[in-house]
């Protein structure tokens, strides 16, 4: 009769690392789907005011920004230190809202146009007359629908 030997010393098996790539490929898909690109750096400080009647915005894909403040330490020199109007990446002026209207406008389909919104940043120590102005242009530009970012207060 054959003997047979049991060898006792194999120890702990390999890990399978061949679904390991299709994983990671996976989470990677998935973070690249669900994150969402900043769409322009801020160039001015913005403290919101406080509001007391606050509700969310539904579609925030269909708002254009406008910010307005002080510009940040870094731009101080370039822009000085007066408020100053910041659309998308670029400090502009009052009279560039218009052609700022016209783009957003441009830039969304023929159906949801009637649903844009402007939303006015603003820090809480601008003036309104500023702020007046911004309103005016938006008036000339048939932009009507605006929004004012607030963060949520209490009631007096």
């Amino acid at each position: 009769m054959a003997k047979f030997k049991t060898k006792n010393d194999k120890g702990t098996p390999g890990l399978n690392m061949g679904s390991m790539s299709d994983i990671i490929f996976m989470l990677l898909f998935f973070f690249m789907v669900i994150t969402t690109m900043r769409e322009s750096s801020l160039f001015v400080k913005i403290v919101v005011p406080q509001g007391t009647e606050v509700s969310k915005l539904e579609k925030k894909s269909l708002v254009s920004y406008i910010n307005v403040g002080v510009p940040m330490n870094d731009f101080q020199a370039k822009y000085g230190t007066e408020p100053r109007i910041q659309l998308n990446d670029q400090i502009a002026d009052v009279s560039d809202i218009k052609e700022f209207v016209e783009i957003e406008r441009n830039s969304h389909v023929e159906a949801d146009r009637p649903l844009l919104t402007t939303a006015i940043k603003a820090d809480k120590g601008v003036k309104m007359g500023l702020i007046s102005d911004i309103k005016q242009e938006l008036r000339g530009a048939g932009a009507f629908k605006i929004f004012y970012n607030a963060s949520k207060g209490t009631k007096k």
